[in-house]
């Protein structure tokens, strides 16, 4: 059961009475007919063999509120792009899906490569862009939820209270992030959420004084969830990052254009766990270590643009803070564990520490020394004013994909 308290300056939906799923997708139902609910899948053909998707579509086909389901299929041969018609086919709901590495759609990608505007890393953040680019172009849907494929503790509540706040036609939010507790096995998890953003959000704030942006991103309960929803025009104007900075890239981006009070938080699972990242301790090129990096480059540029300055001096400070910070939240985390009959590994938790703390300054380094470094996708406004046929091409790659391999 969780409190009822609003910290920060966002606002906290809570879970306070465990509403059944049947209660609000029925009030959804009614919300759907005067404001069409879609859905955005990303995903690696890969999940399509694991043990969570087929669970989630098992139980997204029983969803009655759905007008249009948008799947993003990466790393996919035409063999798997068919296998995957063929497995979301049980999906009643009108959805389509875009094979991210077919002729047609990187046909599209390279015509916007030439105009320096195609997404230049391969991963989540592209295939999310080409997701929101479809639902701009398709126009089915007025609010979106967007979910990850690997959550191994689904449930339909949790879709239904995703999409909730900005569903509700009596509700003001044009963005909601989704928060829940990490645990799972008996442990407590989230060591990047826990150990490197929050003490590191902290720490920012003491180095370099109050900063509303700072309070903002340090009032959600968990920043670096994949879960979020979004009314339809959120999207136009909307940069985000094609690195491991996705989560706390559009988190800043609805700061910079949305007041605090169109935006909101709400719990959306008691219980919730998913594939987990290695620490990567040996390499920053993957991981939670490179997570790390990505991340705190992230926060870094967001404050650059605000005219605060980050340099090898500051740097060191703010390292040195976030490290004792990171440290006594240790003790916290392992006390929270104990309570609640869980276990907290103190070397690993320290081990951890100890990596994120050497990230920030190689963060630092690495941003300091490419200061002109585009890390964000362009938004869909300026790509359609530079090329105003271009959600139109989109819709019609992805509906002859459809149509041509539905059919073999």
């Amino acid at each position: 059961m969780a409190d009822f308290y609003q910290n920060g300056i966002v606002t906290t939906l809570h879970n306070l009475t465990n509403r059944s799923s049947d209660e609000l997708e029925s009030e959804l139902v009614e919300f759907s007919k005067t404001r069409p609910l879609g859905l955005i899948l990303p995903s690696l053909f890969s999940e399509l063999e694991g043990e969570a998707l087929p669970d989630i579509i098992d139980k997204i086909a029983e969803v009655p509120y759905l007008s249009q389901i948008v799947i993003g299929l990466d790393r996919a041969t035409l063999d798997q792009y068919k296998h995957a018609i063929n497995f979301f086919s049980k999906l009643p709901q009108h959805h389509r899906i875009l094979w991210n590495d077919g002729p047609r759609l990187l046909a599209l990608d390279a015509k916007l490569k030439k105009l320096g505007l195609a997404p230049t890393e391969l991963g989540k953040g592209r295939n999310v862009w080409y997701c929101m680019g479809y639902i701009l172009a398709t126009g089915k849907a007025e609010s979106v939820a967007l979910h990850d494929c690997d959550i191994l503790t689904y449930e339909r509540d949790l879709l239904a209270r995703l999409i909730y706040p900005v569903a509700n036609p009596q509700f003001h939010y044009e963005f909601s992030k989704g928060y829940y507790a990490r645990v799972a096995g008996g442990k407590l998890n989230g060591r990047v959420a826990r150990l490197l953003v929050t003490p590191l959000l902290k720490a920012l704030k003491k180095v370099l004084g109050y900063n509303e942006y700072l309070e903002f991103m340090d009032s959600f309960r968990y920043s670096l969830s994949g879960e979020f929803s979004f009314r339809r025009d959120v999207l136009n104007d909307l940069r985000i990052p094609s690195d491991w900075g996705l989560e706390i890239g559009v988190l800043s981006e609805m700061h910079r254009n949305y007041a605090a009070n169109r935006i909101c938080q709400v719990d959306i699972a008691n219980n919730y766990d998913h594939k987990h990242q290695d620490l990567s301790l040996g390499s920053t090129d993957g991981g939670l270590s490179k997570m790390s990096i990505d991340i705190t480059k992230a926060l870094f540029r967001k404050l650059a643009t605000q005219g605060y300055i980050i340099n090898t001096e500051n740097m060191r400070t703010i390292k040195a803070t976030y490290f004792r910070i990171a440290l006594d939240y240790i003790e916290t985390y392992r006390n929270d564990a104990m309570i609640n009959g869980l276990t907290l590994d103190i070397h690993t938790e320290e081990k951890s520490v100890e990596m994120f703390a050497k990230n920030i300054m190689e963060a630092g380094t690495s941003f300091l020394e490419n200061p002109m470094e585009k890390p964000f996708i362009p938004s869909w406004s300026r790509v359609i004013s530079a090329m105003p046929e271009v959600l139109t091409e989109l819709k019609e790659a992805v509906e002859l994909d459809f149509e041509e391999y539905s059919k073999s």
